[in-house]
């Protein structure tokens, strides 16, 4: 890669999109070009076959995609797989017909098995059944792997596929209903320690920056009290979706990107192939090789946040997948470890709350 190559990032805006902009803004890459939503819907096959005519890029990270949390997925089960993939037909499809140099998918470790051995190895992929609340959004980004994959054999083309753990990072989602679990947490532990306090100008502040259902804050105190309530935020006590026992890991958006351009400058398709009988299982998973449990990661937030009230878990809502490591065996062979660990990870990103409120 030249520095001046020009570099498209779908997504670029987003958690994972924004901190590969800039880990190659920072590595001296001064062609870079991505496209807000408004700008371009990339669910539109003519609006994206436009765009490659215009621009001709060299090279794309495909970041952009249609996500959330256990909820989001459950309810919008048609949405999560059609329009993840449109993106990833539309992007894909358009790289080929313009011969771009090289092309990385993003994809999810959701895309294994519910019961898969632990920790998982890219050859765990289509063992056996998915789990049941993400399959649509899993199902989508097997199809993105397998695209690329078949791509690269029939075309001779150099696209990699790489599944990240659990994200976190600056610039994330922390919309209460369709947010992943930490920063969702994060937003829930420092309303709850606001309500417990009676600090309505320090809800009133975050209501206004994220409305919630509607409500900002200008509600009434009673209106604010009933939108948290409906979401497990009560005086003297927060209250959980599961029970605490399910097992994750997670890994800072910008180390993310880091291992992101560190494949993407160093790492082709061919150097992934070890079976050239069936050449299958190609991605690599990006992750720590670390993990704790959703109780334990509350805890740490709570002492971060500071919160002095209690926190109850709801056994009544669905846990998801019980334990969910990445095998980084792989990653680490080609030359990429992590450097932020969980409990620095979970101060930055609370401080950058702070910030955006």
């Amino acid at each position: 890669m030249n520095k001046t190559d020009k570099i498209y990032i779908a997504g670029h805006r987003g958690l994972v999109g924004s901190a590969i902009y800039e880990n190659l803004k920072k590595r001296g890459y001064t062609n870079l070009i991505g496209r807000t939503h408004a700008e371009l819907d990339l669910t539109d096959s003519v609006a994206v076959k436009k765009f490659f005519d215009d621009e001709q890029p060299d090279y794309v990270i495909l970041a952009a995609a249609h996500v959330g949390g256990i909820w989001a997925n459950n309810k919008y089960r048609a949405d999560f797989i059609y329009q993840n993939l449109q993106i990833q037909q539309n992007v894909i499809g358009e790289s080929f017909r313009h011969n771009v140099a090289k092309l990385l998918f993003l994809g999810s470790t959701c895309i294994y098995p519910r019961e898969a051995p632990q920790p998982i190895a890219e050859d765990a992929l289509l063992t056996s059944p998915l789990e049941y609340t993400n399959e649509p959004y899993a199902i989508a980004k097997i199809a993105g792997l397998k695209m690329c994959e078949s791509f690269n054999l029939q075309y001779g083309t150099n696209y990699i596929a790489v599944m990240p753990t659990n994200l976190y990072g600056p610039r994330d989602n922390f919309h209460l209903e369709n947010s992943h679990v930490l920063p969702a947490m994060i937003r829930k532990i420092h309303l709850a320690k606001a309500l417990n306090e009676n600090n309505f100008d320090a809800i009133r502040v975050d209501l206004n920056r994220r409305p919630v259902t509607g409500i900002d804050g200008n509600a009434s105190i009673k209106e604010i009290e009933t939108v948290l309530a409906g979401f497990g935020i009560f005086p003297g006590r927060l209250e959980l979706w599961g029970t605490g026992t399910p097992l994750r890991e997670f890994l800072w958006s910008e180390d993310m990107a880091d291992a992101s351009v560190h494949i993407l400058e160093n790492i082709s398709f061919n150097d992934l192939i070890t079976d050239t009988n069936e050449i299958r299982n190609c991605h690599i998973n990006i992750g720590t090789g670390k993990e704790l449990s959703i109780a334990e990661l509350a805890q740490l937030i709570k002492r971060t946040v500071n919160y002095s009230g209690e926190i109850v878990w709801d056994s009544s809502k669905p846990d998801g997948t019980m334990r969910k490591l990445c095998d980084v065996s792989k990653l680490h062979s080609l030359g990429w470890r992590h450097t932020v660990e969980i409990d620095d990870g979970v101060n930055r990103l609370y401080n950058w709350y702070l910030s955006e409120n």
